[in-house]
């Protein structure tokens, strides 16, 4: 038996024939199933399915497994244990799925069977304030997620949904209506062309502490966000301003970390929606008064609480205050009607700190019972933490929370000079080194964060993540470019790839590595985990070092193992480039 779907996995294929040798045991085919094994040092792939259909057979399972295994000897068999079925396939069938790798387009990489029409919501920062350590995580994990989905076939729409509408936006109104003392011209004229976004971060946390203090404040601001909320001619000049010197500076950071949305929408884009969408919801008797303001009522059930009494499992999603104004939870709900308008999606995803989950909850829900949405295509995936040594979330030396800038800043800083002690790019230009510094420190962030399930928190150490050797970005970076310059010293003498061979174990185990391609992607997105594709990446580049150090490319004598070690190299170099291009992770030419 040999390979007839040349796009498939061999974990596919051999599940097909083991599956064939249990229908004819007469057991279900469903215990064929074959995996990666966990001992590959034993064997590359397992069947474990032997002790389950023994029980449901009334079969002794070491039985079922040497039966099953006599059925399949061209997989080179061999039970072990109670009666796992350990697999081994031969060197052509490892030959032909290479081949088919080489010869495909996509490195292996299978389009999915279902191709959906996704919205990501990733990025998610404040206008008016520098963006800071917190939205590293969104940012990496939302662009990750759509260059796989796009890479996996699915139409995917990313939005960086920013909060520019809310009650910030009132705060920072009536703060600079205080600084101004009033807001007449022509002192307001000269202070927003004046203003930057420097001037915004330094008065909001000043008005935000006031506002906690200050309740006549604190009801200037509610008033002042109704009034921008409202189409108050000047609330909204200021606002516009604001949220200029904002974008431009979003728009920067966004850019030295490979980010980009297809929509740079906030949540004022919604607003257009708020008054229908409300309208609708009254219609449907689904807004209800709730102590001045009107809420949707989204529990499930009433639940015992803490103090003994009872209530709803979750609270009220409050879409207008009492002042009038519409509520976080408001913009969402309408950005949802705003979506499935334009895109109708068969999927959103929120890619948002997991301590935001009781807010999507309602939001869901509310989606849900006002009939915009069924709760199930909407997905919060929420992320853990990047904290300090100290384990706790990352802060600056001086307990505050460092700018994502300066961030980025010490990456490039420890790049450098992790490139100088390696003695990597004195014959560089200026310009070139400090091109390939600016990718190793953004490698060294991404990988070290997507490398880890999103839903755990890590540790960020600087200087373990900026390493060459390890689970690293910049070692993912060095085998990149030592295979674009086996490459190009190939075509400067004039060798070609040809035909696969295999001649060494090395190059059986490079094979194998490739071939995990395709399950990764299907795995990532199904679990929206871009770690899969991580794992991946860091499995291939070992493959190949142990590949480059047994098997000689350039210097191999015979044509035709050369050519098929050519094709190898190329092959790994263009599944490499695909898996860290999903990871937002650019390589240089040389290093």
């Amino acid at each position: 038996m040999r390979m007839n779907d040349p796009m498939t996995d061999l974990c596919a294929v051999l599940s097909a024939a083991v599956s064939a040798a249990f229908e004819a045991e007469g057991l279900d085919r469903k215990f064929g199933q074959v995996r990666r094994s966990d001992r590959p040092d034993l064997a590359p792939f397992q069947c474990n399915g032997a002790m389950a259909a023994a029980k449901a057979a009334g079969r002794p399972p070491r039985a079922v497994a040497d039966a099953v295994a006599a059925r399949v000897g061209w997989l080179n068999p061999e039970v072990a244990g109670p009666g796992f079925v350990n697999l081994r396939p031969d060197d052509e069938l490892l030959r032909q799925r290479g081949q088919t790798i080489f010869d495909d387009p996509r490195a292996g990489a299978a389009l999915a069977g279902d191709p959906k029409t996704v919205v990501i919501d990733y990025g998610g920062p404040n206008v008016a304030k520098p963006m800071h350590v917190g939205h590293l995580r969104s940012a990496i994990i939302g662009e990750s997620l759509k260059r796989l989905r796009r890479l996996l076939g699915d139409r995917v729409i990313g939005d960086a949904h920013f909060g520019d509408w809310g009650f910030q936006m009132g705060l920072l109104i009536v703060a600079l209506e205080d600084e101004l003392d009033g807001l007449s011209e022509p002192r307001l004229s000269a202070r927003l062309e004046s203003l930057t976004l420097d001037d915004l971060s330094a008065l909001y946390p000043v008005a935000a502490a006031q506002a906690k203090a200050d309740e006549a404040f604190r009801d200037r601001a509610r008033k002042a966000t109704a009034a921008l909320q409202g189409g108050d001619a000047t609330c909204l000049r200021i606002w516009t301003r604001m949220k200029d010197v904002s974008m431009a500076a979003l728009k920067r950071e966004y850019a030295a970390l490979s980010v980009d949305f297809d929509l740079w929408n906030g949540e004022s884009d919604a607003d257009p929606f708020i008054p229908e969408m409300i309208a609708d919801l009254e219609s449907k008797g689904i807004l209800v008064d709730d102590g001045g303001a009107r809420a949707i009522f989204v529990h499930d059930k009433i639940v015992p609480k803490k103090d003994g009494s009872e209530g709803p499992d979750i609270p009220p999603l409050l879409v207008v205050s009492s002042e009038g104004s519409a509520m976080y939870g408001t913009t969402d709900l309408a950005t949802i009607v705003q979506r499935v308008r334009d895109y109708a999606p068969d999927l959103i995803l929120y890619v948002v700190d997991q301590r935001q989950a009781d807010h999507f909850e309602q939001v869901f829900r509310a989606a849900d019972k006002a009939g915009y949405l069924n709760k199930s295509q909407m997905i919060h995936l929420g992320f853990g933490t990047m904290n300090g040594a100290d384990g706790k979330p990352f802060k600056t030396r001086a307990g505050g929370v460092l700018r994502l800038a300066d961030l980025i800043a010490e990456a490039k800083e420890k790049a450098r000079a992790r490139l100088r002690d390696a003695e990597i790019g004195a014959s560089f230009s200026a310009d070139e080194f400090e091109d390939v510094a600016h990718k190793v420190a953004i490698a060294a962030v991404k990988f070290a964060d997507l490398q880890n399930f999103r839903g755990t928190s890590y540790v960020f150490d600087l200087d373990r993540f900026m390493s060459f050797e390890g689970k690293t970005g910049p070692y993912l970076l060095y085998q990149a470019v030592r295979i674009k310059s086996i490459l190009r010293k190939a075509d400067e003498a004039g060798f070609k790839a040809g035909a696969l061979q295999i001649t060494d174990q090395a190059e059986r185990s490079l094979i194998l590595a490739l071939d995990g391609f395709e399950a990764a992607g299907i795995a990532a997105r199904a679990e929206s985990a871009p770690h899969f594709i991580a794992e991946l990446a860091f499995g291939l580049a070992q493959a190949f070092s142990g590949f480059y150090q047994n098997c000689p490319i350039l210097p191999e004598k015979d044509e035709a193992v050369r050519a098929s070690r050519l094709a190898l190299a190329q092959t790994t170099l263009r599944q490499l480039l695909m898996c860290l291009d999903v990871l937002g992770i650019e390589a240089p030419e040389r290093m």
